[in-house]
């Protein structure tokens, strides 16, 4: 019996030229023997745009509907989704060689780990890349620790949730991504971290693309009230699962 890693991908026009690199970069990824993965494509919007940079692969399937931002476009995804575990992969983000064997092997190697992160770099559009000076050590995230940093520095998490790799059926428990404009994958990891323990690899498990057309470098993702509002039903989200009698996920 093949394990599978379903890797969901949403994609917007503007970005759908940085496919091919996303691809390589899971192509490229070695798994152990009786593993493989699944790419999920889910296109943000119904264009004649994206398909073309679709690659022609048994294990990459490509979906579209009505625009509703990434969080929508990935929760449609999940219905495609197959696989035991289930990766972030942004349409212009990369996987770094190895990514998919260490997030494997942190879940795997810990039954009572809900989810996994590692270490981010921004891919600048001159090709150098830049890191965070704030990453946390190696090993296992305890329960609400997530929360407990980002609310004391100005809503930034400790790890990136676009590393995220996830039990399935963890995420969907939690109902997939947060129905926001932005933020929705902060969400999600706040979400993850109220009920179960997380993991960090400190070894760069993706090159996070800075790029002009990026969603997250647009001023409406800086608006003062819709960030304001975004963080408040992120941290109330957290903080409710949290105060859930008996709802969490492997050890405390």
């Amino acid at each position: 019996m093949t394990g599978l890693i379903s890797v969901i991908t949403a994609v917007h026009a503007p970005g759908a030229h940085y496919l091919p690199d996303a691809y390589t970069s899971l192509a490229d990824q070695h798994l152990p023997d009786g593993w493989d993965w699944q790419w999920v494509v889910q296109e943000d919007g119904e264009t004649d745009a994206v398909a073309p940079y679709v690659p022609d692969d048994a294990r990459v399937s490509f979906g579209q509907g009505r625009p509703g931002r990434a969080a929508m476009a990935r929760t449609m995804a999940l219905s495609r989704a197959e696989g035991e575990f289930v990766k972030v992969l942004d349409a212009d983000d990369m996987l770094t060689p190895g990514a998919l064997m260490r997030d494997l092997g942190a879940l795997t190697g810990h039954p009572d780990v809900g989810w996994a992160t590692s270490r981010a770099l921004d891919l600048m559009p001159d090709g150098s890349t830049v890191g965070f000076d704030q990453d946390p050590p190696q090993g296992v995230i305890r329960r609400g620790t997530v929360l407990e940093h980002w609310a004391s520095h100005d809503y930034r998490a400790p790890v990136h949730p676009a590393t995220l790799f996830v039990r399935r059926d963890l995420l969907l428990a939690l109902g997939g991504w947060m129905a926001l404009p932005a933020s929705e994958d902060t969400g999600l990891l706040l979400a993850l971290n109220a009920v179960s323990r997380g993991w960090f690899t400190a070894q760069t498990g993706l090159l996070y693309r800075k790029w002009r057309g990026q969603v997250t470098g647009q001023a409406a993702h800086v608006h003062k009230g819709e960030r304001e509002a975004r963080m408040a039903v992120v941290e109330a989200r957290a903080r409710a699962l949290a105060a859930l009698e008996g709802w969490s996920y492997g050890a405390g």
